[in-house]
């Protein structure tokens, strides 16, 4: 089968017949249909992660946000048959941890990262196997489009859990997005779903312009003002009872929070890179006086899928609304160096790969 493989890191990702996997007892194998093309594997191509063990190793095929259609089932799979059509989460969860029992399989104690780490090969590729099927196959709703649920792979549904669990965002409330990414641009969407009043932040005119079209109140380009934080607190009276990093630098992680009003909820999603190795500096004393909740956001429970996939289905969610485009599987190479600058726009979509 034809797949894309890490060879070396920041160089084009070769384009070649490789293996076609094998289901273990508990596995399928997916044919894909679609799978996004996301920021987190730009930090893969460049080699960033290895702090917590998700640099991918050469040789490694990327692609961590599919849907597919089952094509081989293991001998021990009760649940998924062949035929289904199934969205795919980037966390691989076990099943029996703790975190696993209590409905926290985004955060299984043995996950295996789809297209970062070894033994879990991606799915820029045609074909990728899934292990554990009975949980981490996830069957789709006859009306819900495979390739708008690849963009909902990782960013989509990390944003959904940041906005409707961790932050529960409430009707009314104003909610701040720095980066407008595929990851912020969804979470606009979700929370104007949710009732929330979105302001969104960014550098560059077309996604601010995306921001509007997917819901948001307002925008602020930070490039063309003096202060955008207090830009923020003046759009809302006072502050966002709700603020998301979706880019994981420093000014944004600050400027989220600082835009927040007393006792409001911050969600990190935006991770680091090499030149910050998984720690940038909050203001800690604007936290503890204005008893600022700060939680993180990563994957989404499969259990969990369905009421994702219900808003999906009445009109109230539209991942394919964050799709910008749609490529050959060659294409992945311009999206990933585009990525380096920032010069992606929403979330581009693999659906060719033959």
């Amino acid at each position: 089968m034809r797949a894309a493989v890490l060879e070396e890191y920041e160089e084009p990702l070769a384009i070649e017949d490789v293996d076609r996997p094998e289901p273990d007892a508990d596995g399928v194998v997916a044919s894909v249909d679609a799978c996004g093309v996301c920021r987190s594997d730009w930090h893969g191509w460049v080699g960033n992660w290895e702090w917590f063990d998700y640099r991918p190793p050469k040789g490694h095929i990327l692609g961590h946000e599919p849907s597919g259609t089952v094509i081989e089932v293991g001998d021990d799979v009760e649940t998924v048959t062949e035929g289904d059509r199934v969205a795919i989460p980037f966390n691989f969860a076990c099943g029996h941890c703790h975190e696993c029992r209590v409905g926290y399989e985004n955060l299984c104690e043995n996950h295996l990262g789809l297209g970062f780490q070894k033994g879990a090969p991606g799915a820029f590729a045609e074909e990728v196997p899934i292990p554990n099927a009975d949980i981490n196959a996830v069957k789709l709703p006859d009306s819900v489009d495979p390739v708008e649920v690849a963009g909902m792979g990782c960013r989509f549904m990390t944003s959904y859990r940041g906005m409707a669990h961790q932050a529960d965002v409430s009707r009314g409330e104003y909610v701040v997005v720095q980066g407008l990414g595929g990851i912020g641009l969804s979470a606009v969407h979700i929370a104007d779903a949710l009732g929330g009043n979105v302001i969104g932040v960014d550098l560059m005119d077309e996604k601010l312009e995306m921001a509007e079209e997917l819901g948001a109140i307002e925008t602020v380009n930070a490039s063309e003002v003096d202060d955008p934080v207090a830009e923020v607190r003046d759009i809302t009276n006072g502050g966002a009872h709700v603020s998301l990093d979706a880019l994981g630098i420093e000014e944004t992680c600050q400027n989220a929070i600082e835009s927040l009003r007393t006792r409001g909820r911050h969600v990190q999603i935006g991770l680091t890179t090499k030149e910050q190795r998984g720690y940038n500096p909050l203001p800690t004393d604007t936290i503890v006086m204005n008893e600022i909740q700060v939680n993180g956001s990563s994957g989404l429970p499969p259990s969990k899928y369905g009421e994702m996939f219900r808003m999906v289905e009445n009109g109230k969610l539209d991942p394919g609304a964050v799709i910008t485009d749609r490529i050959d599987l060659e294409g992945v190479n311009d999206e990933l160096a585009a990525m380096t600058d920032y010069e992606t726009v929403g979330i581009p979509v693999v659906n060719e790969f033959a």
